[in-house]
């Protein structure tokens, strides 16, 4: 299956999990933009879940060869919230059972950055303060609600 023929079906099955496709690239990174419903200061953790699940879904399938995802989040046109990404060898190890969910989830969640922390000029105090939110900071009720959960540890 070839990169486009593997990318065809993407768009719309993120659409039917809740994802609101700004734009996709379905090349080699896959770049996707989408619009948050949460428009926020910090990306929403169960809608990264929910983009996820679309992606290993299709997979499962053999619809869609994993391949490293890059992801910007905006809050509208032009206004970007911040970004994660996710490599395509994760994914196949989460599909072999070779990487936990939580695993997978960690490893995600700690490539996502917000553009108002990297533009915080104000002394909110040392690095890892208020606007970082990484995994470390304990469990929230942020993961998504299908059956097949991301876990946000």
């Amino acid at each position: 299956m070839t990169g486009d023929e593997s990318a065809a079906g993407v768009e719309p099955t993120l659409r039917s999990y809740g994802i609101s496709v700004e734009s996709l690239d379905g090349g080699e990174p896959l770049e996707l933009t989408y619009m948050t419903a949460f428009p926020g200061r910090e990306v929403h953790r169960r809608e990264i879940g929910r983009a996820l699940n679309a992606l290993l879904d299709r997979a499962d399938a053999g619809a869609w060869d994993p391949v490293r995802v890059e992801a910007t989040v905006v809050r509208s046109p032009g206004d970007p919230l911040g970004t994660w990404t996710a490599e395509g060898d994760w994914f196949e190890a989460l599909i072999d059972d070779d990487l936990t969910e939580t695993a997978f989830s960690t490893r995600v969640l700690h490539t996502v950055s917000h553009v108002d922390a990297e533009d915080d000029t104000n002394d909110d105090g040392p690095e890892g303060g208020p606007n970082d939110d990484g995994p470390e900071d304990g469990p929230n009720d942020d993961g998504p609600d299908d059956d097949r959960e991301v876990s946000d540890a």
